[in-house]
């Protein structure tokens, strides 16, 4: 669906771009079938054709809770490497996922572009980002690559929309979500919204401030500094909810990703047992299509089990930060 105020707030230039991506990402459905898993071809295995059990159970232990974690609502910070070009991130190896319209592949290649290939021009954003959140640049391009629609070149797509919700832009923010950021205090978003007169007195949205504030979601700054602040945000309630992870980028990117796709609340329930049947019945159907998730249900024995294989599997794939070598 496309948000009426937030059209009314654009150019006309990026209106088109807006209902242009629409439209091809409504067209391109298929694609979008085969790239979240295999566009309904037949299962090799009752889990997901590219996850093996031992992968399965060695992320699930990645994410694991692992007793009480302090209550100091601190995040773990890795600095970003961009002022030190000898540096290498990391290792070799809803809101949902927005439907890439064109092409769905990983788009970092190694070269002088610091590893994001068509996407070289938003390095230094992602820098500052991390820079401000101790987020790693690695991850924050490993979400925004798993999120965002993308060109036949692989380049992002900064007008991305999913058509079955309010996901728009290069994180795929909801419209709460994103009004939840411009109400926190700390984030960007909330700085840019305060500056622009865009907050009620008790730091609230203000209803004719809320076209503006959500067509900001297609500016490539606002969305990587809101994919930051969210990860920051949503790693430190993690820890309060006793779920640790280790120092790793890659484990920093796949539990700010697992919070970014499912939400805070139902990350909890998936890394603490699993979210509820009729929950995680509509999460997968949502995902991959009412017959390919009847058949995974069927094949895994249980609707949660069935959607904890698809998205494991997926961010196995797809959340890769050491194919940023930014």
């Amino acid at each position: 669906m496309i948000d009426r105020t937030a059209l009314a707030a654009m150019t006309p230039t990026q209106r088109a771009h807006v209902i242009y991506s629409t439209a091809q990402t409504e067209l391109a459905n298929t694609l979008w079938r085969a790239a979240l898993g295999d566009g309904g071809a037949p299962d090799r295995t009752a889990a997901d054709p590219g996850l093996t059990r031992s992968d399965m159970d060695a992320l699930l232990k990645m994410l694991a809770p692992q007793g009480n974690a302090a209550d100091d609502g601190s995040v773990r910070t890795v600095p970003c490497p961009c002022d030190d070009p000898a540096v290498v991130t990391g290792s070799s190896s809803s809101a949902a996922p927005s439907s890439p319209s064109e092409a769905v592949v990983s788009t970092a290649v190694a070269g002088g572009d610091g590893g994001l290939g068509p996407n070289a021009r938003f390095r230094t954003v992602l820098c500052e980002a991390a820079q401000r959140t101790g987020i790693p640049a690695t991850a924050l391009a490993t979400i925004v690559d798993a999120e965002a629609a993308k060109g036949r070149d692989g380049s992002w797509n900064c007008h991305s929309r999913n058509p079955r919700s309010s996901a728009a832009g290069l994180g795929q923010f909801l419209n709460a979500t994103w009004e939840g950021l411009a109400e926190t205090p700390g984030t960007a978003l909330n700085a840019t919204a305060q500056a622009k007169g865009w907050l009620n007195p008790d730091g609230k949205v203000s209803g004719a401030a809320r076209g503006a504030l959500l067509a900001l979601r297609y500016d490539p700054t606002s969305a990587i500094d809101g994919i930051a602040d969210y990860a920051r945000q949503n790693l430190s309630q993690l820890q309060r909810r006793g779920i640790t992870t280790d120092d790793s980028v890659k484990t920093t990117a796949r539990a700010a990703y697992l919070a970014h796709h499912l939400g805070l609340g139902d990350a909890v329930r998936f890394l603490k047992g699993g979210i509820l049947p009729a929950r995680a019945h509509v999460l997968l159907r949502a995902q991959v299509g009412a017959a390919d998730a009847e058949k995974r249900i069927a094949q895994a024995g249980d609707p949660t089990r069935a959607h904890q294989q698809w998205l494991l599997a997926y961010i196995d794939r797809r959340i890769q930060p050491a194919n940023f070598a930014i």
